[in-house]
């Protein structure tokens, strides 16, 4: 009999030496996106060489993706060929993943004894919206042209506000000199 412990998200089965299997799993959950090549991590332990199963399930139904015995050639579905690699400790790694690839990842091992474990990974993909990274750009170059431009008219505007100021400086010494030379011509 197996005792199950729960870490946080992740899960271990603990069986007695010589006696089922146990199977851990590091990380129940992966986000990834388009393209990304991704591992579903797995480590089990049993009595000698067992059967690893994953299969994908969706919405639409379930879908046998690879099955084999550490140390044997894979037997990798039609719609996984080419796009599955598997390892010994019963990981598998995706390549290039796609938005249909979303969906629940499950694991079963199964000892020659006929004991077996299950374990799911939920897995997340998404899709950059270079998009909006576009409309980002776009926007933000729109902002440091309206800067652009409103620093150029306060550079006008202080301009003209200084000839401005010279101007009525000069008047204004040119009607002061007049007050003096017409103070000078009444006495």
């Amino acid at each position: 009999m197996c005792v199950f412990v729960f870490d946080g998200a992740q899960r271990l089965a603990l069986c007695p030496a010589g006696r089922g299997v146990s199977l851990y799993i590091p990380q129940p959950s992966i986000n990834a996106t388009v393209r990304e090549d991704i591992l579903l991590s797995v480590e089990y332990s049993c009595v000698g060489v067992p059967t690893i199963e994953w299969k994908y399930t969706t919405n639409w139904g379930e879908q046998k993706i690879v099955e084999w015995k550490p140390g044997t050639q894979a037997n990798v579905s039609q719609s996984h060929r080419d796009r599955v690699c598997t390892f010994d400790n019963g990981s598998i790694q995706l390549f290039s993943v796609g938005l249909s690839d979303s969906g629940y990842y499950s694991i079963k091992v199964t000892e020659h004894l006929g004991s077996s474990q299950f374990g799911t990974i939920i897995l997340h993909v998404s899709e950059i919206l270079y998009e909006d990274l576009h409309f980002v750009a776009v926007f933000l170059a729109f902002l440091a042209t309206v800067a652009a431009v409103l620093i150029s008219l306060m550079w006008v505007c202080n301009k003209c506000a200084y000839k401005f100021q010279r101007k009525r400086r000069h008047k204004l010494k040119e009607s002061k000199s007049e007050e003096i030379e017409l103070q000078d011509v009444e006495c």
